[in-house]
């Protein structure tokens, strides 16, 4: 069977099933361009959202993705979004990625728990046993990103997309595999729990 739509809710983010009716939020989350420097294709603007969405969903209905809104539990916004796409349940395998938050939920518990969420939900309801993710090579922030959440980096592919601009991206490609994954929540759920034992509640 293929993946189903589920909601997965930890203490900063709830993954809500992505909809038509998150366009809304989703526009006001992504009004800054700057956001989406790094895709592929374009998202920016309601049309581009409403591509986003569509693209989604018209995935999830082929068994290829499960895309999700990201709500933040403190003030109950939407901050952006992220799916599992990729997915090959004949190899167990799927990437997470088409993933971008709004400029005021970066450098927060949320990132970090989207990925805690997901790769707990893949491993262990899921069953996949490797979860992938890639980035634009010029991407520093999200490289490190990966990195600090305990994801190895496999290689570079070279020229493997063409940019909206007309240049061509090399993608690097990390992935946490179901052997590290014991090791790789033990870590997730420490830089957590750091993150509460500061004294701001959203954004520490």
């Amino acid at each position: 069977m293929s993946p189903q739509p589920a909601t997965l809710e930890g203490r900063h983010v709830r993954l809500e099933p992505l909809a038509t009716a998150h366009h809304a939020a989703l526009c006001r989350a992504g009004a800054d361009p700057d956001t989406f420097r790094w895709f592929p294709n374009t998202v920016a603007g309601e049309a581009g959202m409403r591509d986003y969405i569509a693209s989604g969903l018209a995935d999830q209905s082929q068994g290829r993705a499960l895309p999700f809104a990201i709500r933040r539990l403190a003030d109950d916004c939407i901050v952006g979004a992220t799916r599992f796409a990729a997915i090959e349940l004949a190899h167990r395998r799927a990437e997470i990625g088409w993933t971008w938050l709004s400029g005021e939920a970066r450098r927060t518990p949320v990132n970090t728990e989207c990925k805690r969420l997901l790769l707990a939900h893949g491993f262990e309801q899921l069953g996949f046993n490797r979860i992938e993710f890639k980035t634009d090579s010029r991407n520093a922030a999200s490289r490190a990103a990966l990195a600090r959440i305990g994801a190895t980096e496999e290689g570079t592919f070279r020229n493997h997309m063409r940019m909206p601009d007309g240049s061509l991206r090399h993608s690097v490609w990390f992935s946490v595999i179901r052997e590290e994954w014991p090791r790789v929540r033990a870590h997730l759920d420490a830089l957590l729990a750091r993150s509460l034992s500061f004294a701001a509640p959203v954004s520490a």
